[in-house]
């Protein structure tokens, strides 16, 4: 294998993320300063909340990159057991913090001066147990219990949990994390579809069981038809795609933000990135997005052992999923879905795992590396 500086990709994984996050504090001041005067009287209300996110995030980045990664499996079964403790908190009062007053969403847990959302800090605890269990049991992983029972059955308890909050996206990143790393970690094809196919009932059942996820795959399916009501979020995406066309209207000269496109700046924030920056700010993000990937698996491929492997794989297949999931809502490929894009979007708890993720592959990326990783076959 031919040998790469580690230097080199350290400044792979810093140079895209640091843009990225600097194009996020650009855009969160863009798409907040008229929604932020009027519910707080300050433009910057939310550029303040989102800078003190951005600090306490670069501080984890740089604590975890310097921290041996192959200590962290140790923490494995403690970061499981405060990820439940974490998940259940979020019921009790006083406690858990609901999206509204009258809202039955319970995701967040009261932690000064803001809030955490418990259910991101599981994405990256099911990566390091996942990573762990697997680098353990390498041998043993087309085993069917060993391979699917006891990862499933962890997955599953969590997406329990988080399913009485309720949030389904973060069920889905969890679920595709999962069953992409069990895929590369050996176990069998007819497993993989096996569980896929137990689980369209319960995909079903959960649709059917929530009225608006019905009407978010309807507003999917045709947008136009109800551009007023379950269609208005797409609708108005779609808008500012087109309003912003090759070099964008220019920053913080957005229309979609005057309280048209909601969650400009958070969810939907890419579309914004399309209004005021046009297809050649699009462009950049995306390529800023692909260079950490591409970095993020070459970390994975060169990297000294199983364990580092799949820990830097799964970390990188987090944050990737998130952003295609992310594009894919605001472009109109997928159903709704209320995940924000990485290291742009406002969000502290999304925004501080991500860091934290990239912590972790930085260090992973200084080691030595070689080929003694004794990864599986596919399937």
């Amino acid at each position: 294998m031919r040998y790469m500086n580690p230097a080199n990709n350290v400044r792979g994984i810093i140079i895209p993320v640091l843009a990225l996050t600097g194009i996020g504090i650009l855009m969160v001041y863009s798409s907040s300063v008229f929604i932020s005067t009027e519910k707080f009287g300050s433009s910057f209300h939310y550029l303040w909340r989102h800078l003190f996110t951005v600090f306490i995030g670069l501080s984890a980045m740089v604590v975890l990159a310097k921290v041996d990664y192959h200590k962290l499996r140790f923490l494995v079964i403690p970061l499981m057991l405060l990820s439940v403790v974490m998940l259940v908190l979020v019921f009790v009062p006083g406690i858990g913090v609901s999206a509204g007053p009258h809202s039955e969403v319970r995701r967040w847990i009261r932690l000064w001066p803001s809030t955490f959302q418990p259910s991101e800090f599981v994405k990256i605890t099911m990566v390091l147990f996942l990573a762990d269990y697997i680098s353990r049991n390498i041998h043993k992983m087309r085993d069917l219990r060993c391979g699917v029972v006891i990862p499933i059955a962890v997955m599953v308890v969590f997406q329990g949990i988080i399913l009485l909050q309720p949030d389904f996206g973060a069920v889905m990143s969890i679920g595709i994390i999962t069953m992409t790393l069990l895929f590369i970690g050996g176990i069998k094809w007819r497993f993989i579809m096996g569980i896929i196919i137990l689980s369209l009932p319960v995909v079903y059942k959960l649709i059917l069981s929530a009225p608006y996820r019905m009407k978010r795959i309807m507003a999917f399916l045709d947008p136009w038809q109800d551009a007023q009501g379950g269609g208005f979020q797409l609708v108005q995406s779609f808008l500012a795609f087109g309003r912003g066309g090759l070099t964008g209207v220019g920053i913080g000269h957005s229309k979609q933000k005057l309280f048209f496109l909601p969650e400009a700046h958070t969810d939907f924030i890419f579309s914004l990135i399309g209004e005021e920056l046009g297809l050649i700010g699009v462009l950049a993000v995306i390529s800023l997005f692909i260079w950490l990937f591409i970095r993020g698996f070459k970390t994975a491929m060169r990297t000294e052992d199983s364990f580092g492997y799949y820990l830097a794989l799964g970390l990188t297949l987090m944050i990737v999923s998130q952003t295609l999931v992310n594009f894919s809502v605001a472009t109109g490929l997928m159903p709704t879905k209320g995940l924000p894009l990485p290291f742009i979007s406002y969000g502290g708890s999304a925004f501080l795992v991500n860091m934290a993720a990239v912590g972790i592959l930085i260090n992973i990326s200084k080691n030595p590396w070689n080929q003694t990783t004794g990864r599986a076959a596919w399937g």
